[in-house]
């Protein structure tokens, strides 16, 4: 999920995927920017049924040949069958994924993501020790259990996009597709949500965002709104968040199935890989930022006709991520600035990336995309409407500081609750959240994942095979 950085506010498993480098002039083969990971199925064994055929011919005239005395005699002699055991079955996830993680991995063990060294040996930067961060209210990287549930959100993740991945086609509604990737999150970690602090134990980390073309970043489907209708020649970002107490992996990809736009995706998940490698502790922001816009910018799109830079959304960030919080206090622009702030061991990052055809920077369009609890709300406040009261309490039982959307209140049967909503941000409660885009008639595309900065090597929890 996109962080808009600072100044935007005053004006208005284990290998990386190769980089595909600085050069843009060949592009990348079509549907190169998705890796469809089928289940994949044994084909036929080879074997010729006419044999079968024959031999059951020889069989038949043998028998033929025998006396009634001397066939009474072989069958006293044939041993009795014993039926075959049948084989289990190997669990698998179904289509769409409804299966419980727990189900398919009875171990309760989930592998890691990608390990990745850092670039400068571990004992030449002087950092903070786990003692320290617990002191500084940071998670242990090192514990197992964090590190196990963290990973299983991960896996979820990994598993509803592929089905993304394979399934969405033009054709759909956004709804349809928002609706699958909630309810697949839902069902693989085993809760539905629907009871008060439910959804506060694992569920969504954030509304789902499937931005379309010059829509960069922040829309989602909501009540209210008439449904679009996904088409051929759509760039749509899916960008989804999956926690398990209050640890989100926020993950996005995109999807476009006109191989028009492939350069695209290309540069942008280059610079995303790029702001990966480069990331590490004691790492300076600023050189991250920078490593990212030189690798997108040496891309280039051609779209009927016509050539486009690819631009990195300079107003857009990519941000660390804090215990139920999506954005947390450091920000990582995907342009140069002079922001000397490092990365520390112990922090978890979003490393993402937006890169766009038009002029590379966002505005608010009109719409909700979701709501926050506002980090300045006051602690007491007299709201005039009882609506008001309510749809805070519900807040606050189903979500805490987590973001959400309109449609979340309807599957919890909350009803009438805009004017409570609307009511909670004129008092300065909740932080409305609208989509962002850039100009008309051009084209965004983002890729995103998350890492663990641990003593050792940074752990890229959302690497696949897809990206």
């Amino acid at each position: 999920m996109g962080s808009k950085t600072i100044e935007d506010e005053d004006p208005g498993r284990q290998d990386a995927p190769p980089s595909n480098g600085s050069n843009a002039a060949g592009g990348e083969p079509r549907g190169s920017h998705l890796s469809r990971d089928g289940d994949g199925c044994m084909g036929s064994d080879g074997c010729d049924e006419g044999d079968d055929d024959d031999d059951e011919a020889q069989a038949a005239s043998a028998a033929a040949a025998l006396t009634p005395a001397a066939v009474s005699e072989v069958n006293k002699k044939k041993k009795r069958k014993r039926p075959k055991k049948k084989k289990a079955a190997a669990l698998k996830q179904s289509s769409p994924p409804r299966i419980p993680l727990d189900e398919l991995v009875p171990s309760g063990v989930f592998m890691p993501g990608q390990l990745m060294s850092y670039n400068a040996p571990v004992d030449t930067t002087v950092r903070a020790k786990a003692e320290e961060l617990r002191r500084e209210d940071r998670p242990n990287l090192e514990d197992g259990g964090f590190l196990n549930n963290y990973r299983k959100s991960a896996e979820v993740h990994r598993q509803v996009r592929r089905w993304v991945q394979e399934t969405v086609k033009p054709g759909h509604t956004l709804t349809e597709i928002a609706v699958g990737i909630e309810d697949g999150v839902r069902a693989l970690l085993g809760n539905q949500g629907l009871e008060p602090g439910a959804s506060l134990r694992s569920g969504l980390g954030f509304p789902t965002g499937l931005s379309l073309n010059n829509c960069v970043a922040h829309y989602t489907p909501n009540p209210g709104r008439k449904d679009i209708l996904l088409q051929y020649d759509d760039v749509m970002k899916v960008d989804f968040g999956v926690q398990i107490n209050g640890w989100i992996v926020d993950s996005a990809f995109t999807m476009a199935f006109n191989p028009t736009y492939d350069n695209l995706l290309a540069a942008v998940k280059d610079a995303t890989n790029t702001g990966i490698q480069t990331a590490g502790i004691d790492v300076r922001i600023c050189d991250i930022s920078a490593a990212i816009q030189e690798t997108m910018e040496s891309y280039e799109v051609e779209i009927r006709g016509k050539v486009y830079p690819v631009k990195p959304v300079r107003n857009l960030c990519g941000h660390d991520i804090k215990h139920y919080h999506i954005h947390g206090n450091k920000t990582i622009p995907f342009v140069k600035h002079s922001d000397e702030t490092k990365m520390e061991e112990g922090d978890i990052f979003a490393i993402e990336t937006f890169g766009s055809t038009g002029r590379g920077y966002t505005r608010e369009e009109d719409g909700i995309y979701g709501y926050g609890l506002s980090d300045d709300a006051p602690s007491r406040v007299n709201l005039p409407l009882n609506s008001a009261n309510r749809v805070l309490k519900t807040i606050k039982e189903n979500f805490g500081t987590l973001v959400f959307a309109r449609r979340y209140l309807d599957r919890l049967g909350v009803d009438r609750y805009v004017a409570g909503l609307n009511c909670l941000v004129a008092h300065g409660v909740l932080e409305p959240y609208a989509p962002l885009v850039d100009i008309p008639g051009s084209y965004s595309a983002q890729f995103e994942h998350t890492i663990l900065l641990r003593e050792s090597c940074k752990e890229v929890l959302s690497r696949g095979d897809d990206y």
